[in-house]
């Protein structure tokens, strides 16, 4: 008898509801996995930028290297001053060699205390070359030493002789060591 009502009542159906076509169903699920993806990158970049800043501190990224002026690609350009003139003297070697250069130095452009410096100390600057070359045999004046040479005359200027400014550079208009 009890299976009777059941049988009896009212007949009750138990289905989904229809879907209403390819959109009803696929729309929600496409919603879902974007809301998955979107979570996901929110989550690693908000990781990545927590480590960086735990790992790296508050220090910026990249640092400056400072290039040292022989090792940039640009050179600066210089005034020359070329009052110096041509310097006769002889080496010192047994049998002395004749030395005749025309020595000009170069300074910064902008530098015009050094331009005034060279003029008032030429004549220091003068006998100072004619005692340099005057102590170098001619085998140390071969063209493979100038720029040795160049470099120990700029120095000795700089450190010896200047005191207000300095010169950058010294170039040789003509070397000629005639031997005897």
């Amino acid at each position: 008898m009890a299976d009777e009502d059941l049988d009896m009542g009212e007949e009750t159906t138990s289905t989904a509801p229809a879907k209403k076509g390819l959109m009803g169903g696929f729309l929600p699920m496409l919603l879902k996995w974007i809301a998955i993806a979107i979570g996901a990158i929110i989550v690693i970049v908000t990781v990545v930028v927590i480590t960086l800043n735990v790992m790296g501190g508050n220090t910026t990224a990249q640092q400056t290297i400072p290039i040292a002026e022989e090792y940039s690609g640009r050179r600066e350009t210089l005034d020359w001053f070329q009052a110096v003139g041509t310097i006769r003297t002889r080496t010192s070697d047994a049998v002395p060699a004749s030395v005749m250069v025309e020595v000009v130095l170069g300074y910064r452009k902008e530098d015009k205390a050094a331009s005034t410096e060279i003029t008032e100390r030429l004549v220091e600057i003068k006998d100072f070359l004619r005692r340099y070359f005057t102590e170098k045999t001619a085998a140390e004046l071969q063209p493979m030493n100038e720029e040795k040479l160049k470099i120990e005359i700029r120095n000795a200027i700089n450190d010896d002789i200047l005191s207000n400014s300095k010169i950058r550079d010294v170039r040789f208009l003509s070397l000629e060591v005639i031997e005897q």
